[in-house]
């Protein structure tokens, strides 16, 4: 068992949930890395260990309930007791109306929405008992409104926001700290930055969003005293139209 906080992220990518990773594991967190391919946590794992961290990482697919029982029971009876559960899973996808199929409109909402609440729930069973903690949900600018080619991922997001926002009037009671960050700007990984270069886009560095930011915030609000919580908090770059 840890003596350490134990703070885990479930959606541990390469870019968020790995920035988010660091800067809870700089602050003394034993950190626990989820995602689906647990293979792929390996160098964050390693690269928090050599900067002096303890990090576990493993294979999660958080759409599958007994998978995600599992994985909550063992971190509490292997490394220790919850403080923050942050859910970062994306499912960031854009189909025009006529071509989403069924197929990928259950499957966005299975890893952005309904994974949501199963990581909610079972967070809840840990921390309500203790009656201290906090549970953070990554959310986007599809959160709060569909866009073209989004009907799929908008509906996912914005059910995920109502299970956080239900989670937060149900748990905040209970010395429980709920969240949703709104993150209104494309995120700098290469994929988006490829993505706007190949359209021309200018001056892409001041429109994109670095994760260390996103994981800072998260900090943030982690630290925040109990008389002031913020439930929702949407950050953008300063050029960033809105």
């Amino acid at each position: 068992m840890s003596k350490r906080p134990v703070a885990f992220i479930v959606g541990a990518g390469d870019y968020i949930g790995a920035a988010i990773a660091r800067r809870f594991a700089a602050e003394g967190f034993a950190v626990c890395v989820g995602r689906r391919n647990g293979d792929k946590t390996a160098p964050l794992v390693r690269e928090i260990q050599d900067a002096g961290g303890i990090a576990f990482g493993f294979t999660l697919d958080a759409r599958k309930e007994e998978e995600v029982e599992a994985r909550f029971a063992a971190i509490e009876r292997y490394i220790g007791p919850l403080e923050v559960v942050i859910f970062n899973i994306g499912a960031n996808v854009n189909f025009a109306l006529e071509e989403t199929t069924s197929r990928v409109f259950r499957k966005v909402w299975e890893m952005a929405c309904f994974s949501g609440f199963l990581v909610a729930r079972e967070t809840a069973k840990r921390m309500k008992p203790r009656e201290r903690g906090a549970l953070f949900f990554t959310g986007a600018t599809a959160s709060l409104r569909g866009g073209k080619g989004y009907t799929a991922f908008a509906s996912a997001k914005f059910g995920l926001r109502a299970v956080a926002q239900s989670a937060a009037r149900e748990l905040g009671p209970c010395n429980i700290h709920v969240a949703h960050l709104v993150i209104d700007s494309g995120v700098d990984t290469a994929w988006v930055r490829q993505r706007r270069e190949a359209l021309g886009a200018d001056a892409v560095a001041r429109t994109l969003m670095e994760p260390s930011s996103v994981a800072d915030t998260y900090w943030r609000l982690y630290q925040q005293p109990k008389d002031a919580w913020t439930f929702e908090l949407d950050i953008r770059p300063s050029d960033e139209k809105w």
